[in-house]
């Protein structure tokens, strides 16, 4: 580790590899931890680049990842496009920093194995921008599940509907961004499951992809999906898309159905940022948690702090794999 000391704190030294609204609200909260200093910036636009200093002014501002990567750094944040997150994680992990990246890892599941692998054979952190884990909500449900509060989990219905689109063009472009609102989306949906089931085995995945309401033609990506899988005994139903007519901004939710309970997170009046959680037995329901809750970055503060206290490789990220292989399964690859 190549490590700064600020006032006899310990930080580690990081780039920021995409400096646009995520990169910078990923920093800011990096940096709030006390354990970060912001040592180089790389956006090709000035403006993110100019918000980018006005958080950290004393970062190098660096034309390139290999010009970032010839500085002594513990660890890149990369927030990009999504077709370029594997190879620059992979070249990162192989300089021998640790990387945080913004979802999805890889368009692919032997991407996403392929910068796994890396961070293995660097032995250095590997760190996946899944925020949604992170609410109080999913926090308080997951807890309930694992204490077996609710029974057996014999059903998990999963829906995130965005009433708007991506504003960039790659996103429609699925050899760039690997497919449409199931690898944007979904794999928010897919993670929340299997991390709160403990990543059980995947089986009989089935799926519907629509483009404007019809089935996908080459070249396109979806804007509508359902699919239908099991993960371990339960039976998981998942339903994604941009641009629905949903009678407001968003609908999102993480159901969990067992035998003695229930529990669900779902957003509040149509909010992307505010959630309420609640645990159901029969008729009755008890609020778990519900906003505020400042809780977007805080996947990102704690891949810092773990940092922090160490640069090596953590077999957690193993779980990245899985839950591409189901989107694969999804997508029919």
């Amino acid at each position: 580790m190549t490590q700064a000391k600020d006032g006899g704190v310990t930080k580690v030294r990081l780039g920021f590899l995409g400096t646009g609204w995520i990169g910078r609200h990923r920093m800011a909260a990096m940096v709030a931890t006390g354990a970060v200093e912001v040592a180089a910036v790389c956006d090709p636009s000035e403006e993110c680049l100019r918000d980018a200093l006005a958080l950290a002014p004393s970062a190098d501002v660096v034309a390139s990842l290999d010009a970032m990567l010839a500085m002594p750094l513990d660890g890149v944040v990369i927030a990009t496009p999504s077709a370029l997150h594997a190879a620059q994680s992979i070249a990162a992990l192989q300089a021998g920093a640790a990387v945080f990246c913004q979802k999805p890892l890889g368009r692919s599941a032997p991407e996403t194995q392929a910068v796994i692998d890396a961070a293995r054979a660097a032995d250095r952190l590997l760190g996946v921008d899944l925020s949604y884990r992170h609410t109080e909500g999913m926090q308080a449900i997951a807890h309930l599940v694992r204490d077996g509060a609710l029974g057996e989990i014999f059903a998990i219905d999963l829906t995130f509907h965005n009433a708007y689109g991506p504003g960039k063009p790659w996103f429609f472009d699925p050899a760039q961004s690997g497919g449409g609102c199931v690898i944007d989306l979904g794999v928010h949906l897919v993670d929340l499951a299997l991390w709160t089931l403990g990543f059980p085995d995947i089986g009989d995945v089935q799926a519907t992809l629509l483009a404007a309401g019809r089935p996908l033609r080459a070249g396109e990506v979806e804007d509508y999906a359902t699919a239908r899988f099991t993960a371990g005994g339960a039976d998981v139903r998942l339903a994604c898309s941009w641009n629905l007519h949903a009678g407001r901004d968003a609908v999102i939710e993480a159901a969990f159905y067992g035998t003695q309970g229930g529990a669900a997170l779902r957003n509040v009046g149509g909010s992307f940022y505010d959630f309420t959680a609640q645990h159901f037995t029969g008729t009755h329901g008890e609020t778990l948690a519900g906003p505020p809750d400042d809780w977007g970055a805080r996947s990102a503060a704690a891949w810092a702090e773990q940092l922090a206290a160490s640069p090596r490789f953590d077999p957690a990220a193993e779980q990245f794999a899985r839950s591409a292989r189901v989107l694969d399964s999804i997508y029919g690859r």
